[in-house]
């Protein structure tokens, strides 16, 4: 609540600008400002308006800002919220529901029912808050997988994938590579963001935590959850890599995609890969992806993150029954295969990857289709007010030992821990 409060009042100043065009006859909807994303929620607005002339929906990507935390949040000040929003973080949505300006779909006629269908009982005790109410409908995912240069790999014998903490290390020793003479590093077997900003976290040091410990949380009952051997290898591996120059610690920018000039031999990423490879990677580039890296002798299948966006329903709205059954149309399977067919990305369903009514599309994209089965393991992020603030600490030790070499993996979980723990009054 500190946070929210915070928050509001730094943007309030600003809520002017974030003016929406609601009509107190229509319902309005958000989307992303993704290209993909508008063309498919106007398609399936249009239908419904089609089929509902009396219950119309206006449709508008949401406005323009810094974030889109700081749009719903300047948008919650000015009572300007649409009814319905769809591409909220899953970890902004605690912070909401503390502050009252979400519905409660679990008080609506179908959507239990609906829910169970469609979602495993894990997502639903994952989008469960704290007061016992559903404040947010699981909607698509993006799993954070390896992407992996063929090629790259079998120049230096590398034949099998390299999955292990250990197969890891030894690619990255046969890797390494000065190519132009000059006495520095430009080969690596990878390369993953060295800011220090919480959410670069999502796509090195969390995935790999879920992966080493079959999808445990961080936060429990309250609490750090995480200084474990699970959290603490993670740091020491990635840690390794970037002392033996396994991984360069330059930041990147777009136009020094290291993957694309075949600088790295793999990514940690997720499906919007493909479409931008399949326009800008040489033609002799061949890619593929496997599940993100274990430690040694780990059994069983591997978890990663899923960076879900979910779809809420604001208290502003007058009809919030109304809003659930449009929102049932984007998230049955007709319109989650919409979904998939026009952005490429997964919907939060349980056994997609063997749904007969998906096949066609799997089969037409086959190099989607091991994130098709990735999507029964994955994990959002602990359901908490304050979950960013807690991959805030994590990333500042991530820095001082991941990064820099200043502390030891134990000593850097420990004192995240001791942090967390402060935070959350414990």
């Amino acid at each position: 609540m500190l946070r929210l409060t915070i928050l509001i009042l730094f943007i309030s100043i600003v809520v002017s600008s974030c003016k929406s065009s609601k009509d107190e006859d229509h319902f309005l909807f958000w989307s992303s400002s993704n290209a993909q994303e508008i063309t498919y929620s106007k398609n399936l607005i249009d239908q419904w308006n089609q089929d509902h002339p009396d219950k119309q929906i206006m449709f508008q990507p949401i406005p323009e800002g810094q974030s889109s935390e700081e749009i719903i949040l300047a948008s919650v000040v000015g009572k300007t919220t649409p009814d319905i929003y769809a591409n909220m973080w899953q970890g902004s949505v605690e912070m909401f529901a503390n502050a009252g300006v979400l519905i409660p779909f679990d008080t609506l006629n179908g959507f239990m029912e609906f829910i169970k269908e469609r979602c495993s009982e894990e997502t639903i005790d994952e989008i469960t808050s704290s007061d016992g109410h559903i404040y947010q409908v699981p909607w698509k995912v993006n799993p954070i997988m390896t992407l992996y240069n063929k090629g790259l790999l079998e120049s230096v014998g590398i034949d099998s994938l390299p999955k292990t903490y250990s197969l890891y290390l030894e690619a990255g020793n046969k890797l390494k590579k000065d190519k132009d003479g000059d006495g520095y590093v430009d080969r690596w077997v990878g390369y993953t963001t060295v800011k220090v900003i919480w959410y670069q976290r999502l796509f090195n040091f969390y995935p790999m935590y879920l992966a080493a410990s079959d999808g445990a949380p961080l936060i429990k009952d309250n609490k750090a959850a995480f200084n474990n051997p699970y959290a603490i290898g993670v740091f020491r591996f990635l840690q390794e890599l970037y002392n033996r120059d396994y991984f360069s610690r330059q930041r990147m920018s777009a136009s020094q995609d290291p993957f694309v000039m075949e600088r790295v031999a793999t990514l940690f990423t997720g499906p919007w890969q493909v479409p931008y490879l399949n326009k800008f990677k040489p033609d002799h580039l061949e890619f593929g992806f496997y599940s993100m890296l274990v430690p040694d002798g780990h059994e069983g299948p591997v978890y990663t993150s899923g960076d879900p966006k979910n779809i809420v329903v604001f208290n502003t709205c007058d009809d919030p029954q109304t809003a659930w059954d449009f929102i049932k149309t984007m998230i049955d399977k007709p319109g989650d295969l919409s979904l998939m067919e026009l952005t490429g990305q997964f919907p939060q369903r349980k056994k997609l990857s063997t749904d007969p009514y998906f096949a066609d599309f799997i089969r037409a994209n086959p190099k989607l289709e091991v994130f098709a089965h990735q999507v029964d393991y994955i994990k959002g992020v602990d359901n908490h007010e304050l979950i960013v603030e807690v991959f805030d600490i994590i990333s500042q030790e991530y820095e001082a030992c991941v990064i820099y070499n200043r502390k030891t993996p134990e000593k850097a979980i420990a004192d995240a821990e001791r942090a967390v723990n402060v935070l959350l009054g414990k």
